[in-house]
């Protein structure tokens, strides 16, 4: 997965956008931009704020360095509704709460591997389900 996917992706349950990136593992690649800065539209993910918000701080914007990499294992959370989802070997596990209900075993050992280097709002209190639940 790239950051940039990110300017285009929001919350399957409310519409949330912009999605939180938490990089577990990504690795470094050498790339060429294909086109000229800005790539992102309305938000750079590498830095965690809009393009709007770069603007205003006469920030320039990251592209060659975040085109470079790409991410292997994160996390994305909705900061409107709670809910996380996984990217696993790249691709973003964005589905439906009742289709999750099937993968809620395989999320939880997602969770219990990376529980050490996830905020504690993913990990105890995190949507469709976390590991406090464990302990019920």
């Amino acid at each position: 997965m790239k950051y940039r996917l990110l300017d285009i992706l929001a919350c399957p349950m409310c519409k949330g956008f912009p999605l939180e990136l938490i990089v577990l593992e990504k690795e470094k690649k050498e790339r060429q931009l294909p086109s000229k800065p800005p790539l992102c539209e309305l938000y750079c993910a590498y830095k965690g704020k809009s393009l709007e918000e770069l603007k205003a701080r006469k920030e320039a914007t990251p592209c060659e360095e975040c085109f470079q990499y790409e991410i292997t294992t994160a996390v994305l959370y909705c900061r409107n509704c709670g809910r996380w989802f996984p990217v696993i070997n790249g691709i973003p596990h964005m589905l439906p709460d009742y289709i999750r209900k099937d993968e809620k075993e395989r999320e939880l050992e997602f969770l219990r591997k990376y529980a050490d280097r996830l905020p504690e709002k993913i990990v105890k209190k995190g949507l469709p389900h976390n590991l406090s639940e464990e302990n019920k």
